[in-house]
């Protein structure tokens, strides 16, 4: 295969509109078709319902050791955002190519795809020494829920285990050695409408779930002002935040607020624990909650589960970094503040890092692009990958 099939490859995949709230199927189904034809076999990993699935395949030798390509098929919403041309058509402009994913992620995914119809070749004519496997996740925007159940049935079904795993989010094809963690609640605050005049017989949600959101301010304060510990010192900024993004709420402005809903998530530096933060959260809304009650019985916190995402802690002489590195040329340090799989790979016993074409200040604007050149540079790291897995 060529540039032009990974063009083509990724023209493909960004033509599906796989947006989290909606079906994977059909580009799972592309893909299945596409390994296939090239004599690989491949597994999928269906959620609970049946909408979407993850898909993961191997190529090589049946023997550890090998290398897992990590990429996610989901993408973010293009609704209200300004595209200049059709976000699900990959259209080159001015060197670069844009359509929504081209960045986040599916450049990588197309590129992987390339790697292991090539590593199949490579098998059939008897040199490939080490595996390669492809993995392909679900509603990693949404909170990486859709890794631990395919990781877990990689594990438990018998795959060779790899040596390393790349996450292949975009970083330049820097190599990326650590990001921080993340965690989630979905918050419900059940309030007791009447009349405000007569506000002291009721619960105001708003106003009850304001004093979490105020002390989700207090925690930013507090840990502002640690000294980091020296893995969070690497990060910007170096400590755990806890931010609330979305909220809702009220019926009317001269009624106490019967219900209020946010989203209250944690970015957590490695070395601390994103249930622990969670639990700190669930702790003080409960004692938010005790006091309510003296109101009305019925008043109160809810807060369900929204995600957890481990961090990806640097690893002392760990493979896939090594692997990475000489690849790429590159011996700096860089971490980032965003979360993705490699935690939750590593938090299985995996050694893993980020590396893929494109920035990530591309993903999830509109107008989203990869440039031509980095995706050509994503294409080499796959030949000499392929070379290293050959030697």
């Amino acid at each position: 295969m060529n540039v032009a099939d990974a063009r083509l490859l990724l023209e493909q995949l960004v033509s599906f509109p796989t947006v989290s709230r909606d079906s994977n199927l059909d580009l799972v189904d592309f893909v299945e078709g596409f390994l296939s034809s090239h004599g690989i076999s491949s597994v999928r990993v269906p959620n609970e319902d049946g909408t979407k699935a993850a898909l993961y395949a191997h190529v090589g030798p049946a023997i550890d050791g090998g290398v897992v390509l990590s990429g996610h098929t989901d993408v973010v919403p293009v609704d209200g955002q300004a595209w200049t041309s059709d976000p699900f058509t990959v259209t080159e402009r001015d060197g670069k190519l844009f359509g929504r994913g081209t960045c986040d992620m599916k450049g990588f995914d197309a590129l992987s795809l390339w790697a292991m119809a090539q590593a199949a070749e490579l098998h059939r004519q008897g040199g490939l020494t080490r595996p390669l496997q492809i993995a392909l996740s679900y509603d990693e925007e949404v909170g990486c829920t859709g890794a631990p159940p395919m990781i877990d049935h990689m594990v438990s079904h018998g795959l060779p285990r790899a040596a390393s795993v790349i996450v292949g989010e975009p970083s330049m094809m820097q190599v990326v050695t650590g990001h921080k963690g993340g965690a989630g609640w979905w918050v419900h605050a059940k309030g007791y409408e009447v009349h405000s005049s007569m506000l002291h017989q009721g619960v105001n949600a708003i106003m009850w779930g304001a004093k979490l959101v105020d002390w989700c301010n207090r925690v930013n304060a507090e840990n502002e002002t640690k000294d980091p510990n020296p893995l969070a010192a690497q990060f910007v900024p170096p400590w755990t935040g806890a931010h609330v993004g979305m909220i809702s709420g009220g019926t009317a402005h001269n009624i106490t607020a019967g219900d209020c809903k946010f989203a209250l998530t944690f970015r957590v530096v490695p070395g601390e624990s994103p249930t622990e933060w969670m639990d700190a959260a669930k702790a003080y809304a409960d004692a938010l909650t005790v006091e309510m009650k003296k109101t009305h019985p019925d008043a109160g916190f809810t807060l369900t589960p929204m995600f957890r995402v481990p961090a990806l802690v640097p690893e002392n002489d760990g493979s896939a970094e090594e692997i990475c590195r000489r690849i790429t040329g590159d011996n700096a340090t860089h971490v980032v503040s965003y979360g993705t799989e490699a935690g939750q790979f590593q938090e299985r016993g995996y050694s893993a890092v980020v590396c893929g074409p494109g920035s990530i200040e591309q993903a999830h604007q509109a107008d989203e692009f990869i440039t031509i050149e980095q995706f050509d540079k994503g294409q080499q790291f796959m030949r000499d990958l392929l070379g290293m897995l050959s030697a």
